[in-house]
């Protein structure tokens, strides 16, 4: 039994916990009316009924007074006759009096009605009495009133002394049958109060389920429909026929979703306009471009940005960034991003060497993105700038300025040398010394002179200066170059060899540019020659593979000799500015500028120098050059 209790009150705990506030709050605030309203309902009709036995008790009491006066006086002459005739015509006439008795002064009782005589007188077989208070004789003045309950009601027992000439005689009682109204209004009182309790929980029952029916359920639409506006799903609606304040609220609310909906698609195709602008500008600029947000998590990527960190093909949005990156970059990146994200800084830069995927350098520059108010910081955007080539170039610079200054110091101080010790000792010199002494300044004016030509030779071809390109005759290029080089090479001994195909065709390039190339290759020809050697220059068209070959094929032009040759591990470096073989043989002098200046050459005319060379057998030196096809001339008609 008591687990029962307990089950059901916890059944009925949780069931009123499921209520809300404001639901508890009405539910107690009825509770309180129903129970003051049927208070007050019963105390209202409580009081009539009271009022009703007030009235039934002094009729009662006035009845007895007046029956008494009357029948005293008989009583006392003996006259029991005369008694009963008056008291049959009296019972007769009221109905509200419901019997009569009357006793001696000692309780008993002599007669009654609606009892007959013979009747009482059998039912006086059994002693019947009055029982009395023992001091209702010695206060016999005033009636005594008390009631009893009968199956008809509540009946009113008056008890009336009959006193003549001071003489106590007996005691009438009179029963006074249940005042009707006074019955009625018992049970009136017990179902109007119960009715009210009733009533007041079935209006406030009625008031709330019309009110959820014509309130609530609306609001509750509304609220419904409200969160998903501000969730962003504008094709909310809702569909109540109601009318009044509330309708034409719902109608409101449906013509602002709808304007809602017009407005995020014209917005969305906006916004995916500008995305779409902004994705492909991001996309075509040179540098790399990283937008994160303020958790690090990836927004949007160029793809200059995932060539340079290796992430093609990889889905890198959504991701953080600090793992993406590599680890030689994390080091570096992830202190200055935190402090940004928390506003500590606005922007930041610095240089990152990188060895994955690929050796590179970069330059990173941090900015932080605001708001439209610039008021918080929306994330953080990453440019990355390849500057390996910049890198390279400074380094470039810095070694050559360093070459240029270390080969410009060499003969400056032989110059300065000499010179110094013609001023200070040319009396005490012989002629044939001082004569040495000059020619050995004039020998390094002149290399002086060569470095400075072939630096502002190399300084033109690197600078980004374009060259007119046209016909030219490359036999007539050979021979000059052969008449300028002949009288050197008759002195060392070394036979120089001219072989260039008849009818060679015209090759597409600048005059003096190939001339210079043709110098420089057979001067160096000449020079890593010994005497009795041999130095050719070859011109010729190259054949086609395949006879149906339609295509025009270059002419190549071959700078051999039977020098000292190159080796294997110099071949790699022999175009590079200030290198020079005599650095590893200790032989000759240069500049070590001539074949970087070949190099640039015919870079400029769209091809590639190549050469084949061994140690101690020779070394030959190659390019091609495109044949010049002249535009085709349109004969005018008559």
């Amino acid at each position: 039994m008591l687990a029962l209790l307990k089950t059901i009150r916890e059944a009925i705990a949780n069931w009123w916990s499921e209520f809300t506030l404001q639901t508890k709050l009405l539910a107690v605030a009825t509770l309180v009316v129903s129970l003051v309203m049927s208070g007050l309902t019963f105390w209202a009709v409580n009081t009539i009924q009271q009022d009703a036995r007030l009235n039934d008790t002094r009729f009662g009491r006035d009845l007895g007074l007046l029956l008494a006066s009357n029948v005293a006086p008989l009583i006392a002459e003996h006259n029991l006759k005369e008694v009963a005739q008056f008291s049959q015509r009296f019972y007769s006439s009221t109905s509200s009096v419901r019997y009569m008795l009357y006793a001696d002064e000692h309780g008993n009782i002599f007669y009654g009605l609606p009892f007959w005589e013979p009747e009482v007188e059998t039912s006086l077989t059994i002693e019947r009495r009055i029982q009395l208070p023992d001091d209702y004789a010695a206060d016999a003045e005033k009636p005594m009133v008390r009631q009893h309950q009968s199956p008809s009601g509540e009946v009113t027992d008056v008890f009336v002394p009959l006193i003549v000439d001071g003489k106590y005689l007996g005691v009438l009682a009179i029963g006074i049958n249940p005042n009707p109204t006074a019955v009625i209004s018992t049970n009136f009182t017990r179902d109007v109060t119960i009715a009210v309790f009733i009533t007041i929980w079935v209006m406030v029952i009625l008031a709330g389920v019309t009110n959820a029916l014509t309130i609530t359920m609306p609001i509750k639409e509304l609220l419904v429909g409200v969160k998903q506006i501000a969730a962003g799903n504008f094709k909310q609606r809702i569909d109540l026929p109601l009318g009044g304040e509330l309708g034409e609220l719902i109608f409101n609310f449906n013509e602002m979703a709808e304007r809602l909906e017009r407005y995020e698609e014209q917005n969305i195709e906006e916004l995916t306009a500008e995305k779409a602008k902004l994705e492909t500008l991001v996309s075509t600029i040179a540098d790399g471009a990283v937008l994160i947000d303020n958790n690090m998590q990836v927004i949007l990527v160029n793809p200059t940005a995932r060539r340079i960190f290796g992430w093609e093909g990889a889905d890198v949005v959504g991701g953080n960034v600090l793992h993406l990156f590599p680890s030689a970059m994390q080091m570096e990146i992830t202190r200055p991003l935190h402090e940004m994200a928390a506003g500590e800084c606005e922007s930041a830069e610095f240089r990152i060497h990188l060895s994955q995927p690929i050796q590179r350098t970069i330059r990173i520059l941090l900015t932080t993105v605001l708001n439209l108010q610039r008021e918080s910081i929306k994330g953080i955007a990453i440019t990355i700038q390849d500057i390996t080539r910049e890198v390279e170039l400074n380094e470039a610079k810095s070694q050559f300025i360093s070459n240029v200054s270390h080969e410009l110091r060499t003969p400056l101080f032989n110059i300065k040398s000499f010179i110094e010790t013609l001023h200070e000792y040319g009396e005490e010199l012989g002629t044939e010394q001082r004569r040495d002494f000059l020619q050995t300044v004039n020998h390094e004016t002149d290399r002086l002179t060569r470095l400075v030509n072939d630096v502002l030779d190399l300084s033109k071809l690197e600078s980004g200066r374009r060259y007119s390109l046209d016909g030219v005759d490359l036999a007539q290029a050979i021979e000059q170059t052969l008449r300028t080089y002949q009288l050197n090479a008759r002195d060392k001994g070394i036979e120089l060899i001219q072989e260039v195909a008849p009818n060679l065709p015209l090759v597409v390039g600048n005059y003096d540019l190939l001339v210079q190339v043709l110098a420089n290759l057979v001067g160096n020809a000449l020079k890593f020659t010994t005497v009795g050697g041999k130095v050719a220059i070859r011109a010729y068209q190259l054949k086609p593979k395949s006879k149906e070959s339609d295509r025009v094929h270059p002419v190549r032009v071959e700078i051999s000799d039977t020098g000292i040759g190159i080796a294997q591990e110099d071949q790699d470096a022999i175009f590079d500015r200030f290198f020079r073989v005599e650095n590893r043989v200790h032989t000759l002098e240069g500049t070590g500028l001539g074949l970087s200046i070949v190099k640039n050459i015919i870079e400029k005319h769209h091809s590639q120098v190549h050469l084949v060379s061994e140690v101690g057998v020779g070394t030959t030196f190659w390019f091609d050059l495109a044949v010049f096809e002249e535009p085709t001339r349109h004969k005018q008609g008559e």
